[in-house]
């Protein structure tokens, strides 16, 4: 475990304020002992130059004087002092250790203060970064409160540049979805010229035939067109929610979709638990419609293919959509990369006129922006096990 700045910030301010106290205890002792040694030596001084105090005391009953009572005063006085320093330096280290605990305890807490404003602009990025989709993170801000100081600075950068970038993916997707609507109006005006070409009197069988491409192509761009305009607006957060029962949407789009199941020959089950959820209902819709169509395309050709559509309350928190399907195996690297825009597994996922390679695009889009997400994992024997969870509805 790699130690965090706020603990290396607390050994820093523990370490200099030791040494500090380590030479304020030393200066105290030469200090103290020098003035020790002067005060010995002016007790015994004689105020006359040239000659010395005459000392004497009384020991055991017996009177001393001279040379001999000095030398017993100064054997006294060194082992005060000696006392003296050792009391000192025991006391003061002591002192010093108990004050030193409280001055690292104390770093500790102004280091925490010191580094808060650094772990709300670290959390706000990480909240960014964790956003199933990077541009969802983008409208958080920082916004950091105090006085102009180096990591108010850092903050209101950092604040600048991800509102430079929430403009950016905005502007994206606007022209995405204006482009995408404004190319809607020359296809349908190719499609209508290219029928009246195709149902006239004079039309031969090379022009019908001819007609018949370009209207496959035609429907190919279409459907490219809008699945862009969809992915453009399911980007967008659904400000405006209503209760949908994920129930009535599995039961709608299996309806809608059992004459395509028919026709590639593949059995579609139905198990619609009540699953009661707010958002967008046509988006919504299309999530699951998305999963069933992309469970249908992606199947076996052989008659003993199936998809299954599961809705179901998980818990009071969520409430989840199910298909899984038979069909070729996928490696479990290659799921995350299902979900990214115009991505083919294979070669069989090439674009056709019936696909644009967005539909697991648009169901993670729709997801996120309705509050939840998508995951998937490969089904033993082939296929996929595809489950968008979203969040369940409540006070409704």
């Amino acid at each position: 475990m790699r130690p965090t700045l706020r603990l290396r910030l607390t050994a820093v301010y523990g370490a200099l304020f030791f040494l500090a106290g380590l030479a304020l205890l030393a200066v105290t002792y030469l200090l103290f002992n020098q003035q020790l040694d002067r005060t010995f030596e002016e007790r015994f001084a004689s105020s006359e130059p040239g000659r010395s105090k005459q000392v004497f005391l009384t020991r055991d009953g017996v009177t001393v004087y001279g040379e001999e009572a000095k030398e017993w005063l100064r054997q006294q006085e060194t082992q005060i002092q000696s006392a003296a320093l050792t009391s000192l330096l025991a006391q003061g280290a002591v002192a010093l250790i108990a004050v030193g605990g409280g001055a690292v305890g104390l770093g500790w807490v102004v280091a925490g203060r010191m580094l808060a404003p650094l772990r709300l602009v670290t959390d706000t990025a990480r909240r960014i970064a964790a956003a199933p989709m990077a541009e969802r993170g983008l409208h958080e801000r920082i916004a950091l409160s105090g006085p102009a100081d180096e990591v108010k600075d850092l903050a209101d950068t950092f604040d600048t540049m991800v509102e430079r970038l929430d403009h950016s993916f905005d502007g994206q997707r606007r022209f995405v979805a204006n482009a995408s609507h404004e190319l809607r109006t020359p296809l349908t005006l190719n499609r209508a010229l290219v029928e009246l070409a195709m149902h006239r009197r004079t039309a031969t069988t090379d022009v019908k035939e001819l007609g018949e491409s370009l209207l496959e192509i035609n429907t190919r761009h279409e459907r490219l067109i809008n699945g862009l305009l969809l992915l453009a607006r399911s980007e967008q957060d659904v400000a405006d929610r209503s209760p949908v029962d994920l129930a009535d949407v599995v039961t709608h789009v299996a309806a809608q979709s059992a004459d395509e199941a028919a026709d590639r020959k593949v059995t579609l089950y139905e198990v619609a638990a009540p699953a009661l959820t707010t958002g967008d209902a046509l988006l919504l819709e299309r999530l699951v419609h998305n999963l069933v169509e992309n469970g249908l395309r992606y199947n076996l050709d052989d008659g003993t293919g199936w998809v299954r559509i599961v809705s179901r309350t998980v818990s009071e928190f969520q409430v989840e959509v199910e298909v899984s399907n038979t069909g070729p195996s996928v490696a479990p690297y290659d799921v995350p990369l299902l979900f990214k825009p115009f991505h083919r597994h294979r070669p069989e996922r090439t674009v056709t006129g019936t696909s644009a390679g967005l539909g697991l695009s648009i169901v993670r889009s729709v997801a996120v922006a309705h509050g939840g997400d998508v995951r998937a994992r490969p089904r033993e024997g082939g296929g996929l096990v595809v489950v968008a969870a979203l969040p369940r509805a409540r006070d409704y």
